[in-house]
């Protein structure tokens, strides 16, 4: 009797991170499902795993790292420090994104916020996350099937920072994570923040919120 074939190690590592983040978000008391207590957790959704969309990257480092400010959702800027520019090819096309090391921090962890043409509509509009190790050689394996959400895309009680336009890709990115709600997705960032301040408003007795103009698709 042949032998089954088994899943590329790849698949069946991407597999087990999924497995576990799940069982984070359902359990951890860190986990925003379980902090801000939003009920109705399942599992995350994801696209279809894609080698396609697993790259090799080289970072362009900024000598020294230059401070940077992102936007978040509560339309404060988060102090960041502009590492450098990751090049690399997808689907054809030669592409630039920014990565950025929290202010303050020692750690050799960066992460790298993106939007793409399924910003709004298939993902999260205001944009996701990758996150990489630096190492000495300045290349890395480049994989938007581990793209993630932030937690703002699941709950207001956090707040999260936004890509620059800079890293806006002008491609669809249809791996890593899609959107957790349809009514959690603001088209972009200005229509996070928009929805943010005006929840704000409205808990303010006597304060009537701001006519809302409807957001333009990304």
């Amino acid at each position: 009797m042949p032998r089954r074939k088994s899943k590329p190690r790849y698949l069946t590592d991407l597999g087990e991170e999924r497995r576990l983040k799940d069982r984070f978000m359902s359990e951890h008391p860190e986990s925003p499902f379980v902090d801000a207590r939003v009920p109705g957790f399942t599992g995350l959704q994801y696209f279809p795993p894609d080698p396609s969309f697993r790259v090799p990257a080289v970072l362009e480092r900024v000598d020294p790292p230059q401070y940077a400010y992102l936007r978040t959702n509560r339309d404060n800027q988060a102090e960041m420090r502009l590492v450098g520019h990751l090049r690399f090819k997808l689907k054809g096309q030669p592409l630039t994104l920014g990565v950025y090391h929290a202010s303050g921090s020692a750690s050799t962890s960066v992460f790298v916020p993106f939007r793409d043409r399924t910003s709004g509509k298939e993902t999260y509009g205001p944009g996701r996350y990758l996150t990489i190790d630096l190492n000495e050689t300045d290349r890395y394996d480049l994989d938007f099937n581990r793209a993630f959400n932030p937690y703002s895309a699941y709950t207001d009680a956090f707040e999260c920072s936004f890509p620059p336009a800079e890293n806006d890709l002008p491609i669809p990115i249809r791996a890593g994570e899609k959107v957790w709600a349809a009514d959690r997705n603001p088209s972009s960032p200005e229509g996070a923040v928009r929805e943010m301040v005006d929840k704000a408003l409205k808990r303010i007795p006597g304060k009537a919120s701001r006519p809302r103009k409807r957001p333009n698709s990304s």
